[in-house]
């Protein structure tokens, strides 16, 4: 293939990937608005109130990403299914995956009740604690709520049709920020519940957002073929154990990279509010532009996930060229906003001068990882699409714990850097995570090439007869 062919296979594939991910990344955006609507608000209530939600809102990520990164083992099933044109088969997937989603649900409403000791452990200030406990509170009422609308997403996402998370996440967005400005503030004879109304606000959405996705798979005509509401499953112990094959080590690649992010809130709310309000708003934006490289992680599972089922591998390694290409892009704009207007970027958030100062050296740092930030992102979802997951599993264990966390904490608390350092070590783990991920698929993508592509063993008993 001469390099003119070349070029034009590459910008073919990133205009596939980028029409696919351009609904995903707007969905992500409008799921990330949500929190920063939540910091906004909390902003203008006091400092005290922003680091409790902030605080809140880490713990509550601690759990739902193990949710959600199980969850996401549906995407490349469904994605190699309907590669290898075997759609009939996906609703036995979803239907197995709903009983998952289900359990997983009780288990994190269950948890969040009694989360109040872990905030007690994590060295959060003593005055942010009370606010963090109610808004956790309030946010286990949507705990099964989440889980069954990621099982939705995951589902419509391998089946490429991923409009309707953007639409979907567009109505969770309008229902929540006038709710959460109306029990936050305390409007229209409501009583002012502070850092615990974000808390209700989210569980009303995740509920709303719950509902309207599973409607939409039972009405919407495109999905008629994968069968999803065919017929009544009992849980089946192979189906279940084989997602969760893949989907445990997703979620636990996916925990160790949140879960830094948190436990390094948790260490900049030891230093007190101040600190605290100012990584939150760092944070926020850093997760505000991580989601067009997630979005493109996501596009990429699918279209390396549809390579897999047509036992395609030459299309295994477009596919993920072709998200390579388009985030590098993405985060080579992202970092040169973070990097020209950090003080503009935080002044939106809080006027108090300490907390701005602070968050404008903070949001310096996160433009330096937003290329790394992207990579890992990328490379993680095309990895997915394979069905590997447990190799990126132990590389991210080792990356965002061994080296993200190690230099960290040596450089913010051992060194006595505070925060700054603390963000430091997340550049460092990120970066290694980014180079560690890429190697992974680009060895398993040469491997596909010289010995070929194996068949994926059907899914789903046999068809039921009515």
């Amino acid at each position: 293939m001469s390099s003119s062919e070349r070029f034009a296979r590459l910008r073919a594939e990133c205009g596939r990937t980028f029409v696919l991910a351009l609904p995903l990344m707007a969905g992500q955006l409008l799921l990330i608005s949500m929190n920063v609507a939540d910091t906004i608000l909390s902003g203008q209530l006091g400092t005290d109130v922003l680091a409790a939600v902030s605080m809140g809102y880490n713990a509550w990520i601690v759990a739902l990403l193990v949710v959600i990164g199980v969850l996401m083992a549906v995407t490349p099933a469904v994605a190699q299914l309907d590669g290898a044109g075997r759609r009939g088969e996906v609703g036995h997937v979803f239907r197995q995956t709903l009983w998952i989603a289900l359990g997983l649900g009780v288990l994190l409403f269950v948890g969040l009740r009694f989360a109040e000791p872990l905030l007690d452990l994590s060295g959060v200030a003593p005055e942010i604690r009370p606010g963090a406990s109610a808004f956790l509170s309030a946010i286990s009422w949507g705990a099964p709520a989440l889980a069954l609308f990621f099982t939705a997403k995951s589902t419509s996402e391998g089946l490429s049709l991923t409009r309707p998370t953007m639409y979907v996440s567009a109505l969770g967005l309008v229902v929540l920020v006038p709710l959460a400005w109306i029990l936050m503030y305390g409007k229209f004879g409501v009583p002012k519940f502070g850092a615990a109304g974000a808390g209700y606000a989210h569980a009303a959405v995740l509920w709303t957002e719950a509902i309207a996705y599973l409607v939409l798979l039972a009405r919407d005509r495109r999905y008629a073929t994968a069968r999803l509401y065919e017929c009544f499953e009992a849980p089946q112990f192979a189906a279940i154990v084989r997602l969760l094959k893949v989907g445990v080590p997703m979620g636990v690649s996916i925990f160790m990279e949140g879960s830094l992010f948190v436990v390094t809130a948790w260490m900049s709310g030891s230093f007190g509010p101040v600190a605290a309000s100012a990584h939150a708003i760092a944070l926020n934006v850093a997760s505000f532009t991580f989601m067009i490289p997630l979005g493109l992680g996501m596009a990429t599972t699918v279209r390396v996930g549809n390579a897999v089922g047509r036992r395609d591998a030459d299309g295994i390694a477009w596919a993920g060229a072709a998200g390579f290409a388009l985030v590098i892009g993405t985060q080579v704009v992202a970092a040169t906003v973070l990097f020209l207007l950090p003080g503009v970027i935080a002044g939106f958030y809080t006027q108090d001068a300490a907390v701005l100062a602070l968050a404008t050296t903070l949001l310096g740092l996160a433009a330096v990882f937003q290329l790394s930030d992207g990579v890992q992102a990328l490379f993680n979802g095309a990895l997915r699409g394979l069905e590997d997951t447990l190799v990126p599993a132990w590389i991210t264990t080792l990356s965002y714990w061994g080296v993200g966390f190690g230099c960290g904490w040596w450089l913010g608390k051992h060194l006595e850097q505070g925060p700054v350092g603390l963000w430091k070590g997340l550049v460092a783990g990120l970066s290694a995570a980014a180079l560690l991920l890429l190697a992974r698929f680009a060895w398993k993508a040469r491997r596909y090439q010289k010995q070929g592509v194996p068949e994926r063993a059907p899914d789903a008993p046999p068809p039921v007869v009515h």
